[in-house]
């Protein structure tokens, strides 16, 4: 099984590997070629541009991949779990004390194996294509913030779940499952007036007229919302973004001040309309109720199995404590789930696709819309030539060319002549 195992985990690297290989080859043939949907908003010097940033990217991402699989691999495959399992086992403590060190070190060590890459990508990658605005201090402050968050999600995370381990050992699965639920719930209410204000500054709408056009939108697509703020996102980077948080039907928008320096008012509301169609449409609803089945299916299969004799067995293993068996469960499950990823990909682009007839049905500018969409690729150097199949394999949104192409062959000509 040690041997089937690694086999599943370097054919899954191999496949993937490939299918970005069959997307590189393909932008190189087509990267080019303007789309219909792009004539007249490019130059060839914006295309080629684009090309080198999906190439760079790519690349980068591809080193990236290959040194943090080698390493899990090492770890997982060549004993170091096993001699890691000991190491926390050996001082004297409780359950809940070595389970809080065990998975904090793993933490602190995938933070540390980022932290070359999260440079490169920022100080190299973005500064080259002029993304970046970011300062040394500003990343060197935001990781110190992401780190203390992390730790502290973590930990309570991990403590209560060993404490509901320790507290019902027949029944834990069921109430793991219910704390995360709850615990996941919990985060998405407090992380706009906790977690977000820490890294961005949210002040009300500047420009003039946007706010009132805003709320204007919300009333004709029956939501209600509280604020509508802008944040200071150009001071990490020029990509733009748009965004709803809030619980029930009460809901705060939060728009960056690059994507209103970079689009109309009219686009600005298209792009607003469709993350209303999310809502309208229930697709955040119906992710979580998808998340957490798969998740209970989840917990409940780590019960079963997490107790099972040949499990350490697994990784040549002689034995293993419990933090270790629940590792070696989530790697299976990785493998497990990842033939499943172009499912859940065609699903979110579904959604996608409903939520852009949702925004140019509820605006009347579908024109408005598509130039949006036209913009957000070309300020955000997007690709417009994905090769089919690694689109389909990954894309949880529809390519650019595709979105813009769909919304003109369902409305009428006219409504593209503004």
């Amino acid at each position: 099984m040690f041997s089937l195992l690694l086999a599943v985990f370097i054919f899954n690297l191999a496949f993937r590997y490939w299918l970005l290989s069959l997307n590189l080859r393909y932008l190189k043939v087509h990267g080019q070629t303007v789309p219909p949907e792009f004539s007249g908003a490019i130059d060839p010097g914006r295309l080629k541009k684009i090309s080198a940033y999906t190439f760079e990217n790519s690349r980068a991402g591809i080193v990236e991949s290959i040194i943090s699989n080698l390493i899990m691999a090492v770890f997982l495959f060549g004993g170091f779990l096993g001699a890691y399992d000991r190491w926390i086992a050996s001082p004297t403590g409780t359950f809940l004390g070595r389970g809080l060190i065990f998975f904090l070190f793993l933490l602190f060590a995938e933070i540390l194996l980022d932290m070359p890459f999260s440079l490169y990508r920022n100080f190299r990658i973005e500064n080259r294509y002029g993304f970046n605005t970011m300062t040394g201090r500003i990343w060197i402050t935001d990781l110190v913030k992401s780190a203390a968050i992390s730790s502290l999600l973590g930990g309570v995370v991990v403590i209560s779940a060993l404490a509901i381990v320790q507290a019902s050992p027949s029944w834990w699965w069921l109430w793991v499952w219910a704390f995360f639920l709850l615990f996941g719930i919990f985060v998405m209410y407090v992380s706009p007036y906790m977690i977000e204000p820490l890294f961005f500054k949210f002040e009300p709408i500047k420009t003039e007229g946007l706010e009132d056009k805003v709320r204007q939108l919300m009333e004709r697509a029956g939501l209600k919302v509280s604020r509508v703020f802008q944040v200071d996102a150009s001071r990490r980077s020029r990509h733009s973004n748009a965004y709803f948080t809030g619980i029930g039907k009460v809901k705060r928008i939060v728009l960056f001040d690059t994507l209103i320096g970079q689009m109309s008012q009219d686009e600005i509301l298209a792009v607003l309309a469709h993350e209303v169609g999310h809502w309208k449409k229930r697709h955040v609803l119906k992710g979580i109720i998808v998340a957490e089945t798969l998740a209970f299916c989840g917990v409940l299969l780590a019960y079963l199995l997490v107790s099972w004799d040949g499990l350490p067995a697994l990784m040549n293993l002689p034995d293993a404590s419990f933090y270790a068996r629940t590792v070696i469960l989530a790697f299976i499950g990785s493998l497990v789930m990842f033939p499943l990823t172009p499912l859940f990909s065609s699903l979110s682009r579904r959604y996608e696709a409903e939520a852009d007839r949702f925004a140019a049905d509820l605006t009347g500018r579908p024109d408005a819309l598509a130039s949006a969409l036209v913009k957000l690729s070309l300020e955000n150097l997007s690709n417009l030539h994905p090769h089919p199949l690694y689109a389909r394999f990954y894309y949880s949104h529809p390519p650019m060319v595709e979105r813009i192409r769909k919304l003109r062959s369902i409305f009428p000509p006219s409504l593209f002549s503004h």
